[in-house]
């Protein structure tokens, strides 16, 4: 399951569900905003979003892929792009059914940067990654960049610890000269390919391993 970043289900991320589809994998492209919307500005939208909503249909979706039958009964994966990176992870402390997650440079901390706000409402963020991953489910591969400038490299130093700390298999992959969405390959200013290519083929390693 390949979750969007804050922009939508774009064609990038369709194209991302394709090439996993291309490379053995059942795919599907969640789609978290099925109503037409407008942002106009990504943090006061992302503080806006109701994770226990949201990690609902990640739950319906998994659900989905579980039954069908292009699964052939196996592990159902997810990966997350930017939001969808930080939902990947919320959902694979809280989820039923995953066999292995992948963030891909998810906000990790509600505390501070741009999801942080005095007006952030509990029901809506009840836990942010951070004080969730201890109740994590999969085995988690976190991909990030050294030089992301909403995601605090001392967060995702954190998030190290805590797996390392953890029961569960997992590994964070810190790439050197990275900013945020350096897989996004319609944006030429944050892209970097040799580091996106690692990137892309360690998850379809993870997936290989996990997803059996």
């Amino acid at each position: 399951m390949i979750i969007h970043d804050v922009w939508g289900l774009s064609e990038l991320y369709r194209e991302f569900a394709r090439r996993l589809a291309q490379a053995g994998f059942a795919a599907l492209a969640l789609d978290l905003y099925r109503r037409e919307v407008k942002i106009a500005n990504p943090g006061k939208w992302m503080r806006s979003l109701s994770d226990p909503a949201v990690l609902e249909d990640v739950q319906a979706a998994i659900d989905f892929l579980g039954a069908d039958p292009a699964v052939g009964g196996g592990g159902v994966g997810v990966a997350g792009f930017c939001i969808g990176g930080t939902y990947a992870l919320l959902a694979a402390c809280a989820c039923r059914g995953l066999a292995a997650a992948v963030t891909f440079y998810g906000i990790l901390s509600y505390q501070h940067g741009i999801l942080s706000s005095p007006d952030l409402d509990p029901v809506k963020k009840p836990r942010d990654p951070l004080h969730a991953i201890g109740d994590l489910r999969c085995p988690l591969l976190g991909i990030f960049g050294d030089s992301d400038e909403f995601i605090p490299l001392e967060d995702v130093k954190q998030l190290e610890g805590s797996l390392a700390r953890g029961a569960v298999a997992s590994e964070v992959r810190i790439y050197p000269g990275c900013g945020h969405a350096f897989l996004n390959e319609t944006r030429a200013q944050a892209f970097r390919p040799e580091p996106a290519a690692d990137a892309w083929q360690r998850m379809l390693d993870w997936f290989g391993r996990s997803l059996r």
